[in-house]
């Protein structure tokens, strides 16, 4: 006789749901994002779902998240870094100073198509060379991450401060601003293309997989779950597409530039803002370190010596190089983070990065990655940012405080770490 709990309703959609090989904790989030999305809505009379909160809640996430994907790795390793806030100020002021202050001293003036490349690139070596001395005072002194980036959240955030006088830095420059979020975007056709491409590569990458499962002699999916899973991947992003295209430039704005060519607009003609250039980078970010965590001998060193230190060292691994290597990748990664914040602003200021401490240690805990170290995913953490960003907005939209929206922050924290703990306790992970 066939088991009553896989007759039922219920048993059927167990079955559907090993035989997609769907990740339960990854259902559970995208559950709670929806759950968080809805809920604002009604609060807000359908304004928080709308093209352009949509659009706003995209490019606010996008620092906290690339910062998130590089606490990922520094979790499963066991570490943890409470300087990335002020790190991300630190390398937003360098960047700042190295285009209104020390390029123009050099004869580079302001719009030079140099200015911002050379202080981007500026900035990605300041973020590195603070993340390999934080990961050298970790690795080969063996000073607890805790008490480093303890201290570093104290010293950078003062840095950013002494480098600036206290003084806010802008306007930056132009092209560097285009990185921002809405100063810098791809129109409606480049995002249909990209969004094309991009579900292009999903079906691509889950055909290999398909492939490499069948040369490895390991069981697949049924066909019609492989097809099921690019028809889902396929509509969330063309709809995420479609949904950034229908949040349209404001008249004016579409005057004003035809103005500016000398031409006439034509009557009726709208035009979509599409996929914002910050969006991209953290979605090339977020490919980058997929690769690396999955694809690349530094990702499995990286998730062994999270499972057991001891065993990895014995077994080869120079544990205190890779902590280096971990640390800037967390550094570099918080400069681009700076990069996107102060591009939003087009300007820097003393409170950049304030709080994202919180947020990016939330998010990357939110999105599944184990304090105790050996688990985590970038997509995840990317997630568990998005779900962050969604509170927060959607309290401001309601009219919460900033006090009470930290709260909320803080509680939803310790929550996820509570369930995690007893998430792993009943699957048995360790």
């Amino acid at each position: 006789m066939a088991n009553a709990n896989e007759t039922g309703p219920s048993g059927a959609r167990k079955n559907i749901f090993k035989t997609l090989e769907f990740d339960t904790r990854l259902l559970g989030m995208i559950g709670a994002f929806v759950l968080v999305c809805i809920v604002f809505n009604v609060l807000t009379d359908g304004r928080f779902l709308t093209p352009r909160n949509i659009f706003n809640l995209t490019i606010q996430t996008v620092s906290v998240a690339i910062m998130a994907t590089g606490m990922v790795f520094v979790i499963v390793t066991r570490h943890i870094d409470l300087s990335v806030g002020a790190l991300l100020a630190t390398c937003s002021a360098v960047m700042a100073m190295t285009q209104t202050q020390i390029l123009p001293s050099l004869g580079l003036d302001y719009g030079s198509a140099l200015m911002a490349p050379v202080a981007i690139l500026v900035g990605l070596l300041t973020g590195g060379l603070i993340g390999a001395f934080h990961g050298w005072l970790v690795g080969y002194l063996t000073i607890p991450a805790f008490i480093v980036t303890l201290g570093g959240f104290l010293v950078w955030r003062n840095v950013a401060w002494y480098l600036t006088s206290g003084q806010t830095i802008g306007p930056l420059d132009d092209n560097f601003q285009m990185l921002g979020g809405i100063g810098g975007t791809m129109g409606e056709t480049a995002s249909w293309i990209v969004g094309l491409l991009a579900v292009a590569a999903t079906c691509l990458a889950i055909i290999q997989a398909r492939r490499a499962r069948i040369a490895h002699e390991f069981p697949v999916k049924p066909v019609w779950a492989e097809g099921m899973l690019m028809a889902i991947a396929g509509v969330l992003i063309l709809g995420f597409v479609a949904t950034l295209n229908a949040y349209q430039v404001p008249t004016r704005v579409l005057a004003r530039s035809f103005e500016e060519r000398g031409e006439v607009m034509p009557e009726g003609f709208t035009q979509g803002y599409g996929i914002p250039l910050s969006v991209l980078l953290l979605i090339a970010v977020a490919v980058v370190m997929t690769l690396v965590a999955q694809r690349t001998r530094l990702g499995r060193y990286i998730f062994a010596t999270g499972g057991n230190p001891d065993a990895a060292e014995l077994s080869g691994i120079n544990t205190r190089l890779l902590t280096v290597k971990v640390f800037t990748i967390m550094g570099v990664l918080c400069a681009l983070a700076a990069l996107v914040a102060s591009a939003r602003l087009s300007f820097h200021s003393n409170d950049i990065g304030t709080l994202d401490e919180l947020r990016v240690i939330a998010a990357a805990v939110i999105g599944g990655t184990a304090l105790a170290g050996g688990l985590g995913t970038i997509y995840g953490a990317i997630l568990g940012a998005l779900i962050m960003q969604s509170l927060q907005s959607g309290m401001a939209m309601v009219g919460v405080d900033a006090p009470f929206q930290n709260i909320v922050v803080g509680s939803v924290l310790v929550l996820a770490v509570l369930i995690d703990i007893l998430y792993r306790r009943r699957t048995g992970d360790t």
